[in-house]
């Protein structure tokens, strides 16, 4: 008996067909991987599968019966749960409260916090997890959040789980501990869907490997009959050349300087974020930042685009001169730019379109006096979209139409607009294909050989040691390596990363 069986499906989207004709059938108890490009269907068929997206044509199968899932509810009762790619919580609300909403266990009438956050704690202690089960999850970073989304749908016991991108946040020891809780998972007999763009998780985890391209099913294949190669070669309908970067390249003058920097961390028995950061960045030179989590990676660019949660101590200089930004619009105009790690908390305006989130940082371009020129600012985001290769059916599109890779650059081509001289990039390849990938990383190369200034963050070290002329390593809030492109490897970096552990 197969768990799901996917028959004719279509789903059809205003001048897009995100699925066409598909037809796929799940065994109870694998782990089936679907891998495909940003765009290829992968996630708009998980949420036909979740109850998440209700119209279709085709018939979907659960244990051999017929099921149309009304929404989310109806899917859960089915024993299916999802963990989103795109984080659904709600910040105001506890860790506890996040895990249990809308199925709150309630006594005599009234919330049973007790019990949740007792419950809730066991969870996350299986996720080896220690975070207080009562503080807000807004408080949380990205990559914490990330496992109170798979707490959540632990808790529900489902016996088919669908995994969207569940490492696009996570750092290598958290990664290590996900596949943990999976080996348990697959013991119970628990039917797993995995969706990853990572063909080292897939060839580890996945017993066959379904590859979907432009909405269609391309094949399924057993993972001890392919390899990494073909499979993507199968997504994109081509080869994917490896990408060859940091060829000899000119870097000029110092343009941004940090001294001494320190971000306090009041109430923290650590009381710094970050503290004694000194590095300098040149034009033409891209610097990594590397470091587990909780390292400072994210709160060192919050830092430097006046972001930060609390004023940060030290001196920064931008071409020679002490700044100390006030807030992010100062920062703008002074020429910084930040792409942030969390497109969809701190990057997307969900109800806007492409066009008008591309056009949002400058608008001064497309408006003549005081009225938004629309044809101008579709214009200029139909020309960033192409040299950036956006998928998209057109500029007035809903960005939430377009895929997370898509997304990613969107957001990219809106701060390429303000013509910084420093660019700041948090983990900016986070969900995004291979194919993608190698897109972003000659686009990184291109911007780096015309002058300009890029930091980058990133969780993956293969990607920092591609791209990067020089990588810095923090561990708790302390640098603790410096590395030069030549000098950069995996065993060195993780030796920093984990120096004060």
């Amino acid at each position: 008996m197969s768990a799901i069986a996917i028959q004719n499906v279509t789903k059809r989207f205003p001048g897009v067909i995100a699925l066409q004709d598909v037809s796929l059938s799940i065994e109870a108890g694998e782990l089936h991987s679907i891998c495909g490009e940003n765009g290829a269907g992968k996630s708009t068929l998980m949420k036909i599968l979740s109850g998440v997206i209700t119209e279709y044509e085709g018939q979907l199968l659960v244990r051999d019966h017929p099921v149309r899932f009304r929404g989310t509810r109806d899917a859960e009762a089915a024993g299916i749960s999802i963990i989103h790619q795109e984080l659904n919580l709600v910040d105001e609300l506890s860790v506890a409260s996040n895990i249990f909403l809308g199925r709150e266990i309630r006594r005599f009438g009234l919330l049973d916090d007790r019990s949740m956050e007792r419950t809730a704690r066991a969870l996350l202690e299986e996720l080896e997890c220690d975070f207080d089960v009562r503080c807000r999850a807004g408080d949380l970073r990205v990559g914490d959040q990330q496992l109170i989304e798979i707490a959540k749908a632990l808790s529900l016991e489902s016996d088919i789980l669908i995994m969207d991108e569940p490492t696009s946040a996570l750092t290598e020891v958290e990664v290590e501990r996900l596949f943990r809780v999976i080996e348990q998972l697959r013991k119970r007999h628990v039917t797993i869907l995995y969706i990853s763009h990572k063909m080292d998780e897939i060839f580890r985890l996945s017993d066959r490997i379904t590859v979907l391209r432009d909405g269609q099913l391309v094949t399924t294949k057993d993972c001890s009959a392919t390899n990494p190669r073909e499979i993507t070669h199968l997504m994109v309908g081509r080869e994917i050349e490896s990408v060859q970067l940091g060829a000899s390249h000119s870097m000029n003058d110092t343009v941004l300087e940090v001294q001494d920097l320190a971000l306090p961390w009041p109430g923290h028995a650590r009381q710094w974020r970050l503290r004694d950061i000194n590095f300098s960045v040149r034009r033409g030179e891209i610097l990594g930042i590397a470091g587990l989590m909780g390292a400072g990676r994210t709160e060192l660019l919050e830092c430097l685009f006046g972001a930060s949660p609390e004023p940060p101590q030290g001196t920064i200089r931008l071409e020679g001169r002490p700044v100390k930004f006030r807030d992010p619009a100062e920062a703008k105009r002074a020429g910084i730019a930040l792409v942030a790690e969390d497109r969809k908390r701190l990057g997307l305006f969900s109800q806007l379109s492409v066009a008008e989130n591309i056009s949002i940082c400058t608008l001064g371009q497309v408006t003549r006096g005081g009225v938004i020129q629309r044809r101008r600012e579709r214009q200029l985001a139909s020309e960033m979209a192409a040299n950036l290769a956006v998928k998209t059916a057109g500029p007035d599109e809903p960005i939430t139409s377009l895929s997370g890779g898509n997304q990613q650059k969107c957001l990219i081509a809106r701060w390429l607009l303000t013509r910084p001289k420093v660019l700041l990039l948090d983990d900016p390849t986070r969900g995004v294909d291979v194919g993608a990938k190698a897109e972003l990383y000659r686009l990184i190369d291109q911007l780096r050989r015309e002058g300009l200034a890029v930091i980058l963050t990133s969780s993956e070290l293969p990607e920092l040691l591609t791209v990067c002329d020089r990588i810095l390593v923090l561990s708790e809030g302390r640098m603790t390596g410096d590395f030069s492109r030549e000098e950069a490897t995996e065993q060195r970096i993780m030796e920093a990363a984990t120096a004060g552990r």
